[in-house]
């Protein structure tokens, strides 16, 4: 039995050795490739500078391109900001519904013993019907719309 155990164990390092050297080799040659896309990217752009500046002069095009990359820059920053806010909303969402799914689990683990506590099924009703009767008092109240203030009125 030990022997198998130390085979199963040398087969799966093996493979995860071999896993993370293709892994490894994966990020460098995917490095190297975006550090020459960088670079074409560089001279592509000196290239359009320079043919922008012979047909329109070097201070329009110097202009022109300080004016686009700072569109550009204020367009990255405007879609994270965006994005973060749209995440942040989802990781608060899903942080709740995980604590009530904590909650729910612990109270299920909690019923059998209260059950059969000294306060019994009254220990376990008395607080679902108040959380029920919170529900159905929160469903039937309406929000009303607040009254307009008299210093804000035209």
């Amino acid at each position: 039995m030990g022997a198998l155990v130390s085979l199963i164990s040398a087969l799966a390092s093996g493979e995860a050795m071999a896993a993370l050297h293709r892994a490894r080799t994966a990020a460098i040659l995917y490095g190297l490739a975006a550090i020459f896309a960088v670079c074409g990217v560089g001279f592509l752009i000196g290239a359009a500078y320079i043919w922008l500046a012979v047909r329109y002069g070097p201070m329009a095009t110097s202009l022109g391109f300080g004016i686009g990359f700072l569109v550009v820059a204020g367009l990255i920053l405007v879609t994270h900001k965006l994005a973060a806010g749209m995440r942040s909303k989802r990781r608060a969402r899903r942080r709740q519904a995980d604590m009530t799914a904590a909650g729910v689990t612990a109270a299920l683990a909690l019923l059998p013993a209260l059950a059969k506590s000294k306060g019994g099924l009254g220990a376990v009703v008395a607080p679902a019907l108040a959380v029920v009767a919170y529900a159905i008092y929160r469903e039937n109240t309406k929000s009303r719309p607040s009254k307009p203030d008299p210093e804000n009125l035209p």
